[in-house]
């Protein structure tokens, strides 16, 4: 059964419910416990910024990984950031941005692809926890995506499941090849295109709309380089991203290879 079915299924996919837009609650500055300091979208991306800065440096904190941080996030929880990004083992958000438990909600697939299940799970954090900032995170040499690439040029069957994916990547795929892009550069090219659709959709989330327009949640794309362990962000110069500054609280719209360098 269909993951997507199975939802239904179970109601869990419905317009109202239990996970219809509410108003958002306060985030922490440390990201959990007790919300009590307000995290707005732009200090959210500066600490996930700095967090890594320190892991591209060597000069990890590891914060909020004791007992005290256990049992203090052990009745509720505040993250200050959801991060959506690949399956891929080099690529763990906690560790990449530096940070520990109650500090991040993670969701993880295959090249950050979407369906119902995982639409409803990154709402979850701004529309029930009031958290700020969705990050949607590609990644170099993602392995989903050569495969994806690899049987949509040469018509390779990945079976049942893995065609799946291929077919999820393909608006991808087809927008780095109408790029124009060198061979060479497919692959990367598509991983970028990946992300920048999927931060189009979540963009234009009916939950999620409220609450970048009022300046409450900002929805970002950034890619992750497996060389250097640095993340970069679309729509971002390199002065907006040393200071972490957000350019648009809206999300990115255009789906161009350049949207996340």
């Amino acid at each position: 059964m269909e993951r997507r079915t199975l939802l239904r299924g179970l109601g869990l996919v419905a317009a109202g419910g239990a996970w219809g837009l509410a108003v958002p609650r306060t985030a922490t500055a440390a990201g959990g416990g007790t919300p009590s300091e307000s995290v707005t979208p732009d200090e959210a991306l500066e600490r996930l910024i700095a967090g890594n800065r320190r892991f591209v440096a060597g000069e990890l904190l590891h914060p909020h990984q004791d007992v005290e941080r256990r049992i203090e996030v052990a009745p509720s929880q505040h993250p200050f950031a959801s991060v959506f990004s690949c399956i891929d083992s080099r690529v763990p958000p906690e560790v990449v941005f530096d940070q520990g438990l109650g500090d991040l909600f993670v969701i993880r697939d295959a090249a950050q692809n979407l369906d119902a299940l995982i639409q409803g799970s990154v709402e979850y954090g701004p529309v029930e926890n009031g958290t700020p900032l969705v990050v949607v995170m590609g990644h170099q040499r993602c392995g989903a995506v050569i495969a994806a690439v690899e049987s949509l040029e040469h018509g390779v069957d990945l079976g049942p499941y893995l065609n799946e994916i291929v077919a999820a990547l393909k608006p991808a795929y087809d927008a780095a090849k109408a790029s124009g892009v060198p061979a060479e550069e497919l692959v990367d090219a598509t991983i970028r295109q990946q992300t920048a659709l999927t931060v189009q959709v979540l963009a234009a989330d009916p939950r999620l709309v409220p609450l970048v327009d009022a300046g409450a949640l900002a929805i970002q794309g950034a890619y992750y380089s497996l060389d250097t362990g640095e993340v970069s962000w679309s729509g971002l110069d390199d002065q907006a991203q040393a200071s972490g500054r957000l350019v648009s609280r809206r999300g990115r719209r255009e789906s161009q290879p350049s949207s996340v360098r």
